[in-house]
């Protein structure tokens, strides 16, 4: 039976409304990217899980600090500044007046920023303050994309204390809208060919795991993992559930979150295919698995027991 904890949630059935969210994440993201020195691989950018919904944290501007936050519980846009000023408004109104709601109340507190009025990463191109085109809002799917962001950012959190290395933060990033967290290696990647955000976020060798509800690449909401650059032979590795799929030039490791939310125990599934997508590309990309395996790791014959009993509920073997 599915976990009463775990709601259901197809990108089909809010497609709209999450591009709708998708567009005004992106528009505070870039606030945010405005009003924070730069951290490698740009983790002064994304935005964070909270309570109610997501925020910045803390943002300085000028002689201002502030933060802004997406409360989903009484479907507000939230600026609070360090002064004990606040203003909200609510959501669900187009992307245009999104866009100029944020910054007219910005500017009322003292202190508005200036971005780059336009998407980054995704295939909508319409400037912020002419798209009135995404607009749609189902409060009731927001909140229940929230659940599961809540819940994934704690089973990462846990996944997390399993590695003794460099780990970024959890953290939504607003240009691809997926929950992520990356693991290093250490060393440093070949140089890539690509944008300056490609060229610094795989600056190092990283396996990298995530949460997306979705998009054109990938139908419906689905975990995932990547190792950068791609050993050899990694498509061939078993994975306790889920499966790989290509993508563009590399693979993924993909597991619905249907199977998740619908398995006996869904965080033991997830944990158990982010640690076999983490062990098939550490393996692969010799990285040194024992002295990367923090104090608060399981055990090795515990790790292997989670992934064969994940195994067995989708009838599948996993080699030890």
């Amino acid at each position: 039976m599915p976990s009463p904890s775990l709601p259901e949630l197809h990108l089909a059935d809010w497609r709209p409304t999450k591009d709708t969210l998708h567009l005004y994440c992106q528009i505070v993201g870039k606030v945010r990217l405005a009003t924070t020195s730069p951290r490698n691989q740009w983790w002064n950018v994304p935005l964070y899980v909270d309570v109610r919904g997501l925020t910045t944290r803390r943002l300085h501007h000028n002689d201002a600090t502030f933060d802004i936050s997406f409360d989903f519980v009484d479907n507000a846009l939230v600026v609070r500044a360090a002064d004990g000023r606040s203003r909200s408004f609510s959501l669900g109104s187009s992307v245009a007046r999104f866009d100029a709601q944020l910054h007219d109340t910005l500017r009322g507190l003292g202190f508005d920023v200036k971005i780059r009025e336009e998407p980054f990463g995704i295939p909508i191109h319409t400037p912020f303050p002419k798209d009135e085109e995404h607009a749609t809002w189902d409060l009731d799917a927001v909140r229940r994309y929230h659940r599961i962001l809540d819940w994934t950012d704690a089973v990462f959190e846990e996944f997390s204390g399993w590695f003794n290395g460099k780990t970024s933060p959890v953290h939504l990033f607003w240009h691809s809208f997926d929950l992520a967290v990356t693991r290093f290696s250490g060393r440093p990647a070949p140089a890539l060919q690509g944008d300056r955000v490609e060229r610094e976020a795989y600056s190092q060798e990283v396996i990298s795991f995530g949460f997306w509800p979705g998009d054109d690449n990938v139908p419906d909401a689905s975990y995932y993992s990547y190792t950068a650059p791609e050993p050899a032979g990694l498509r061939d590795e078993p994975l306790a559930v889920g499966a790989w799929a290509p993508s563009g030039d590399g693979s993924l490791a993909l597991l619905p979150y249907e199977d998740v939310r619908t398995a006996a125990d869904p965080k033991q599934t997830l944990l158990a295919f982010l640690e076999s997508a983490y062990e098939a590309g550490a393996r692969l990309a010799n990285w040194d698995i024992e002295a990367f395996t923090s104090n608060w790791c399981p055990p090795g014959e515990q790790l292997r027991d989670l992934q064969a009993t994940a195994a067995a509920q989708f009838g599948r073997p996993v080699s030890g």
